[in-house]
């Protein structure tokens, strides 16, 4: 997402903030519904970094309504790509179509998704600039060492690549805990691989505040209040 330089005119601020369309933005301060430093703001105003912009809350109402956002647990054996063939994560939620998910989780793997039909938080969660924390269960073959859990928080070569640092624990003889701030294609596998070890079970409990609760597999709940406000304030919405 391309970052502002002040001033900046209102019309760019409030997309860049995530309210509308540039054009959609002119149509809200038409309607005064946007003020500045508590002035009714006009078309063409600008802004610098220490002015404050206000929205009506009836446009964050509107948002409300016209947005959804769902934590699913996905299945074991549910792909996410919807375009091969086999179980995917349409045909296992119906009830949630129109919504898509917000990253990858493999088909072999469980877990947290988040659905939505907010196309702004796509990038500003998936871009691998934000290091959004995602917090995973992995069960392997045989048990976890020390040395295996200093190698996952310093970062392993896959490929040629080293991963970034991690946090990372042991939960159980052959069960760690560990939380990234990357995506790479099936990474906490190759991770595993790399130091000998298969992974028999992974699962994701957690995208950034947002954690699978008491959900069961297969069932969602609808991410509100507290919850959504404190995951849009941490990507800038």
């Amino acid at each position: 997402m391309e970052s502002l330089t002040f001033p900046v005119r209102l019309n760019r601020y409030l997309a860049h903030k995530g309210y509308s369309t540039r054009r959609g933005a002119d149509e809200l301060i038409e309607k005064g519904l946007v003020t500045i430093n508590g002035n009714i703001a006009k078309i063409g105003d600008k802004v610098t970094e220490k002015d404050v912009v206000a929205v009506s809350p009836k446009v964050a109402k509107q948002d409300e309504l016209r947005h959804r956002y769902i934590a699913y647990y996905k299945p074991r054996g549910v792909s996410t790509d919807t375009q091969k063939e086999g179980e995917n994560i349409k045909m296992a939620t119906p009830a949630l179509r129109g919504l898509f998910p917000l990253g990858r989780l493999d088909k072999e793997s469980r877990g947290l998704l988040i659905l939505t039909n907010d196309g702004r938080l796509t990038d500003r969660i998936l871009s691998p600039d934000r290091a959004h924390e995602k917090e995973y269960l992995v069960k392997v073959d045989k048990p976890v060492s020390d040395a295996f859990i200093r190698h996952l928080e310093r970062g392993i070569m896959i490929e040629g690549y080293k991963t970034k640092p991690a946090r990372a624990r042991r939960a159980g003889e052959t069960i760690f805990n560990i939380t990234l701030t990357e995506g790479k294609r099936h990474q906490i596998r190759r991770m595993c691989t790399a130091e000998g070890y298969q992974v028999l079970e992974l699962t994701r409990i957690r995208v950034m505040n947002v954690t699978l609760g008491d959900l069961k597999e297969g069932g969602y709940r609808p991410i509100t209040d507290t919850e959504l406000a404190t995951l849009k304030k941490s990507i800038g919405l």
